[in-house]
């Protein structure tokens, strides 16, 4: 191929042989529960050298789920975030973390004491 020639990007296909972009399905239907219909799990990770503690699956309104976790956040005197239906907290605090949430009225597979 010589310096003065384009390539061509015309090779072998076009749309009109059927080809299509596939759109992607990320809607999902998230049922609202009530706090007492919930069954909460807790697990524990290491990020960056620190001890996280998350619970969850929440099926909560992002609204709802940023009230609870503003209100237990001031209560345990630690920070957190909200992410994909879990809840993090910063430090290993289930056995506390486990009181507030029962206070809320959520219930749990298997409860830290």
């Amino acid at each position: 191929m010589s310096r003065g020639e384009k390539l061509s990007f015309d090779i072998g296909a076009s749309w009109d042989d059927g080809w299509k972009l596939e759109e992607e399905k990320t809607a999902k239907t998230l049922t609202l529960l009530e706090p007492t219909a919930h069954r909460l799990v807790f697990q524990k990770e290491k990020r960056k050298g620190k001890v996280v503690t998350l619970v969850g699956p929440f099926s909560l309104s992002d609204s709802d789920a940023q009230k609870n976790l503003s209100i237990l956040k001031k209560s345990l005197a630690c920070g957190g975030a909200y992410k994909k239906g879990w809840m993090e907290f910063q430090g290993e605090i289930a056995p506390k973390l486990c009181e507030q949430l029962e206070k809320i009225g959520f219930k749990f597979k298997n409860p830290k004491s």
